[in-house]
């Protein structure tokens, strides 16, 4: 085998250290991309609970307007003619509806003290 000088192992420690500190950098990179990339459960709920208020708000405006139309149809004997127009209205008030929580501003951060201001720091 053939024996290193001092020259070579020095150089051989000084890759080495690199190399170990480049894998460290790497790991600690992977590990805080891992955590921030993944869906919290907090924010799935979130996510959820506005998914299905639009949904729930835009099938109520389309059931509303066609139950109206038909009720007003019943009552005037008009045909399908109120029920179409109320089952229009009904899709573009949902449709708004939809419109105006996607548009809402998002709500103001709220400190740790749960008092509702922002602390200056």
């Amino acid at each position: 085998m053939t024996k290193l000088t001092d020259n070579d192992q020095t150089d051989l420690k000084a890759r080495l250290e690199k190399l170990k500190s480049g894998l460290e950098a790497h790991k600690a990179a992977e590990q805080h991309h891992s955590q921030s990339s993944g869906p919290k459960a907090e924010n799935m709920g979130q996510a959820m609970s506005l998914g299905i208020r639009v949904l729930s708000e835009f099938i109520a405006a389309v059931v509303v307007g066609g139950l109206l139309g038909w009720q007003f149809d019943s009552w005037l004997g008009t045909a399908p003619v109120l029920l179409l127009l109320f089952l229009l209205l009904g899709i573009i008030a949902g449709f708004w509806n939809v419109y105006r929580i996607a548009a809402a501003p998002p709500r103001p951060a709220i400190n740790p003290d749960k008092t509702g201001y922002k602390t200056k720091e």
